[in-house]
């Protein structure tokens, strides 16, 4: 716990960021630091690591809300918090006077609080869910309309398929701690000013794991787990948007004492369009459009996700004008439908023109009354009024 550092500071953020503050940054920093682009760097791999669990803590309306509370005490099983946060009530305040009198039940003279409050110590060798594993995908702006499947490398624990997670040699099998009975912990008497007071502290003769394992197995050297390599194929959504985030149930790091595992966490970045622009569920171009094509009125092609389709620019477009193809937007996350595709038309003034050209073009101004040389501006009506 003392070595974690704030969430907040992890991102670059002070307290009371907005969700978009948070989303930026982490998108921001994990680009920096990922261990695609720097493969072999354990300093890039631990602050990828960090950051994604400050993320997840902080994107989370519930979880930010404990963890401005109490800090990362919110999720500390020693503190009464199973991985997701205080237990409603009282729970687990006897585990926080525990860690102030030597850590255990406060008991002696005074009743014993972890019983009146209902908390007492948790128990340490229950079973336990394994961590979320966190990832990120990069993929186009076209897999992100559409969807697409990906695969991804990630380095996760696993219960040992020897020992099948007991730690001991195959057909050995762990033994019960005879001095803690298998709860990993013993209670102590401690006799001070206030009173006697009983403190509960990790079994010397097991470790605080409850059990003893007489023969390791040769597979895990009496973990229980593994640390593999494996490669998982991921369905990415159509729809889906930058930095959205895909969970995998039970994909993550293996639980321990027959606990869950945890989840996989595939974070995606999309590659930015040379020509569209996405916002929400509409896609927005701008697309180029000549002078006569504007005045006269012309039929275009303008390119969309699905190829090019034909359009009617009317007679008298100005530049700026926008006009929406239905249904050629990005499709809804959750199905039923898509969104559409905005196309704003700027007229595209000529650079160079030949001598000839030129003259036309005053002939042209001047069949209006006007001519290219002095034209009629405010200050113009100004004196014809005078």
């Amino acid at each position: 716990m003392a070595d974690k550092r704030d969430y907040y500071e992890v991102l670059g953020l002070q307290k009371g960021a907005s969700d978009d503050e948070i989303k930026k940054a982490y998108r921001r920093l994990a680009k920096s630091c990922h261990p695609d682009l720097h493969p072999n760097d354990a300093a890039c791999e631990a602050k990828f690591k960090e950051l994604g669990e400050a993320y997840e803590v902080l994107s989370d309306a519930d979880k930010r809300a404990k963890y401005d509370q109490f800090g990362h005490a919110a999720f500390d099983p020693a503190y009464g918090a199973g991985g997701g946060g205080f237990d409603g009530g009282f729970g687990g305040f006897g585990d926080i006077f525990s860690e102030m009198f030597g850590g255990g039940g406060f008991g002696g003279g005074f009743g014993g609080f972890g019983d009146i409050f209902g908390g007492g110590q948790s128990n340490r060798n229950g079973p336990r869910r394994g961590e979320n594993l966190r990832v990120n995908v990069n993929i186009s702006f076209e897999e992100a309309a559409f969807g697409c499947t990906k695969e991804v490398y990630v380095a996760r624990t696993e219960n040992c398929d020897v020992c099948g997670g007991s730690g001991a040699k195959h057909g050995t099998s762990a033994e019960t701690c005879s001095q803690c009975g298998g709860s990993g912990t013993v209670r102590q008497q401690q006799r001070t000013p206030l009173g006697v007071f009983a403190t509960t502290v990790a079994c010397p003769r097991c470790g605080g794991k409850g059990k003893i394992i007489k023969e390791p197995c040769d597979n895990c050297r009496g973990t229980g787990s593994i640390r593999r390599q494996r490669k998982i194929s991921v369905n990415i959504p159509a729809g889906i948007d930058d930095g959205q985030t895909v969970s995998l149930r039970g994909q993550g790091h293996s639980g321990t004492n027959g606990g869950p595992n945890g989840d996989l966490l595939i974070t995606v970045s999309v590659a930015d369009h040379p020509h569209f622009e996405r916002d929400g569920s509409s896609i927005l171009y701008t697309m180029p459009i000549s002078f006569a094509q504007a005045a006269l009125g012309s039929e275009v092609e303008v390119p969309t996700l699905d190829g090019k389709v034909k359009y009617t620019i009317p007679e008298g477009t100005q530049s700026g004008t926008t006009f929406r193809l239905r249904g050629k937007g990005i499709p809804y996350l959750r199905g039923g439908g898509r969104g559409d595709q905005y196309v704003t038309v700027r007229i595209d003034t000529p650079k160079s023109l030949t001598k000839e050209q030129k003259e036309l073009l005053r002939q042209f101004e001047e069949s209006f009354g006007r001519t290219t040389d002095e034209p009629k501006g405010f200050f113009d009506k100004k004196r014809k009024k005078k």
